[in-house]
């Protein structure tokens, strides 16, 4: 099957994975091969023509079984769960989940040949040593288990390519949002957990005094260049930083939500959660070797995803029954907001 030029892509439920994989499937000739275990993605997400697998990438028999059957040229990996607040209370699930699933890959990838493996890692790695905007070149600095996972992603992947000759990119976007997110996670995604807040009639909560800086990014935007990514050269063995080119306060952001709903609901403010206060990336090097071109604003974007999330089923939100690790976990986590 080398010969039919097949795409893998992780998290193929979730936000960039369906995203990514609808644009691959009408734009260009290869075969989409999807794995999703389903725990943050949902199957209707996922577009015709994938041929979908539901199972753990932490099953490393599992994951080397169908590179054999399949021999991807390029690997896009999207699955991680992504909720920075919260990993330092379910490190053993973080670590799995981010950290020894990708591992697999990565070997299966060596392995099997795989052409091109492009990473979603994050901005989390830059942590708060620095003053934003962050650049590529700064060395990573991880302030919880989400980011050091990610950080050793990326520190694995330049060892596979120095050893073993795997071609990556690794992509660090931040804050993407748009059709096809999760809005039933209550720990992760603000713009999706203040959609879903809405739309229940409940305030649209924020942690500390709502001042922290973000640049927010419409997933749309992106599809391209995370497909330039897997197709130039001139990206191998690159971190590009990815996403939005202008910063909003947490505040500015959920007023524009505000306005985009037409809702009368007024913030609620939590207790501040241990993060970085100012947090956004520079852009220049996505322009020059993926083609980025942000051309939707936070208030049309969020507009997008407010019309398609009025269309979406009343999901069950998403609750940690019992977390790892309670001691020192912010009050508004341990109970359950219906």
């Amino acid at each position: 099957m080398k010969n039919k030029k097949i795409v893998l892509v992780t998290g193929v439920a979730g936000l960039l994975g369906s995203r990514l994989a609808d644009w691959i499937i009408n734009n260009t000739d290869y075969k989409v091969v999807g794995i999703d275990d389903l725990s943050g993605g949902y199957i209707e997400n996922i577009p015709k023509g994938v041929k979908f697998y539901k199972f753990d990438l932490k099953s490393l028999n599992r994951v080397d079984k169908l590179f054999k059957k399949y021999q991807p040229d390029i690997v896009y990996h999207f699955a991680a769960y992504a909720a920075e607040g919260l990993s330092p209370f379910i490190r053993k699930y973080n670590y799995e989940n981010n950290l020894i699933a990708s591992t697999n890959l990565i070997t299966c990838s060596i392995k099997h040949d795989v052409n091109r493996f492009v990473f979603a890692s994050s901005m989390s790695v830059y942590g708060n040593k620095y003053e934003p905007p962050f650049h590529e070149d700064l060395q990573q600095s991880p302030i919880d288990p989400y980011a050091v996972a990610k950080y050793g992603v990326e520190m694995d992947l330049k060892i596979a390519y120095e050893q073993h000759g795997l071609k990556y990119t690794i992509v660090r976007p931040h804050n993407f949002y748009g059709q096809n997110q999760n809005i039933w996670d209550k720990y992760r995604n603000v713009l999706g957990i203040w959609m879903y807040q809405i739309m229940n009639n409940m305030q649209p909560t924020i942690f500390g005094d709502g001042e922290q800086v973000r640049a927010f990014s419409y997933v749309d935007d992106s599809i391209i260049p995370f497909w330039n990514a897997s197709q130039r050269d001139e990206c191998i063995d690159e971190i590009i930083n990815l996403g939005g080119i202008k910063e909003y306060t947490i505040n500015e952001a959920c007023q524009t939500l505000i306005k985009v709903t037409g809702t009368d609901l007024k913030p609620k403010y939590l207790e501040g959660r241990h993060e970085a206060k100012h947090a956004w990336s520079t852009w220049e090097k996505s322009v020059e070797l993926l083609d980025f071109d942000h051309k939707i604003d936070l208030e049309e974007g969020l507009t997008k995803m407010w019309n398609w999330a009025q269309t979406q089923p009343m999901r069950e939100r998403f609750f940690w029954g019992e977390y790892e690790l309670d001691k020192g976990i912010y009050e508004f986590w341990k109970t359950e907001e219906k």
